[in-house]
């Protein structure tokens, strides 16, 4: 099957080299910038340090050209950050046609409208044919061939079929939700609460302390989900509970590593490295704040978040507010 892949960063890599272990796929890359084709060929000859390593076949193919990309595509991916989808899902409007599959691997909630992903995208082009894919996957422990869960929400069965048999072969599994507004939110507010998992660490608490904000704030995101029309079980999903845990425990989030300086009190360091990394949750706190203001549903643990992130509170406070509750 001709996929192509709109994102050439760490996790649209990953993708493509875990579907490229599926002989019968044949996959382009797009890419905003003629700069990133020398870098990609440079990851065929000598490998991706993020991913120890690990070389880009050179039956992968890339271009900076919409037209080329998307010429003879059967599915396409949007793997750029989730800020460029509204841009990237203009841009290739032009370049389409009604049987493309679209599959979402962005995350995040748009800055200002405080819409979902997958509703940016459809703003720009209407399509039944579209799924979104999150759940608990490191992009370095995709491209390391680990065993990987994600749960691909899509509009209808017949999407989740065909996007099932690109993956026959590869060390991903795929398990259908019919739900796109839980799943986007899972995947999007694990971040926030990665954050306040790593600011408790930064604290000096141990791994019980986290997994106590991991269980509170299980419950917070499920009645949410609920709150905006999502299905509450999609927080026992791959993309719930299975993508929560991994991004709020492990020193690979970078989440949660920005969690951890804020907690440790290093203001200087602690900006350095929002600088210098994209830390989703950052973006996403600002959106998800917006969003429960304007639904106006309370959720206390995102308003802690806030103010200790943005307003600059003292980080004990969310201790306190876990004994509290």
């Amino acid at each position: 099957m001709n996929i192509t892949i709109l994102g050439t960063g760490v996790y649209g890599l990953s993708m493509a080299l875990a579907l490229s272990k599926n002989e019968s796929n044949k996959i382009t890359m797009w890419t905003e910038s003629s700069d990133n084709i020398k870098k990609f060929d440079d990851y065929k000859k000598h490998g991706v340090d993020a991913f120890n390593g690990v070389k880009i076949p050179k039956s992968i193919n890339i271009t900076d050209s919409y037209e080329t990309a998307l010429k003879d595509a059967q599915i396409v991916f949007i793997m750029c950050a989730a800020k460029y989808v509204g841009e990237v899902s203009k841009k290739m409007k032009p370049y389409i046609n009604k049987n493309q599959i679209f599959i979402i691997g962005s995350k995040g909630i748009e800055q200002g409208s405080c819409r979902f992903v997958h509703e940016v995208f459809l703003n720009n082009i209407k399509t039944k044919k579209l799924g979104v894919i999150s759940g608990p996957s490191f992009a370095v422990d995709i491209a390391n061939e680990e065993p990987i869960g994600l749960a691909c929400a899509v509009k209808s069965h017949e999407v989740f079929t065909e996007v099932s048999k690109i993956y026959k072969g590869t060390n991903i599994k795929l398990r259908e939700s019919k739900d796109m507004i839980g799943t986007e939110l899972c995947g999007s507010i694990k971040n926030v609460i990665a954050i306040a998992s790593g600011i408790l660490e930064g604290l000096g608490y141990s791994e019980s302390t986290r997994c106590f904000l991991i269980t509170e704030s299980l419950h917070d995101i499920r009645a949410l989900i609920v709150g905006l029309g999502g299905k509450k079980n999609s927080i026992l999903s791959f993309a719930g509970v299975g993508d929560l845990t991994l991004t709020a425990t492990s020193t690979k989030s970078r989440n949660y590593t920005y969690g951890v300086l804020l907690g440790k009190g290093n203001k200087k360091k602690t900006q350095e490295y929002l600088d210098s990394t994209t830390v989703e949750g950052y973006y996403t706190l600002k959106s998800i704040y917006q969003l429960i203001k304007r639904k106006k549903i309370k959720m206390p643990v995102i308003d802690l978040i806030y103010k200790i992130v943005m307003k600059d509170e003292d980080p004990i406070k969310l201790e306190r507010f876990l004994m509290e509750k």
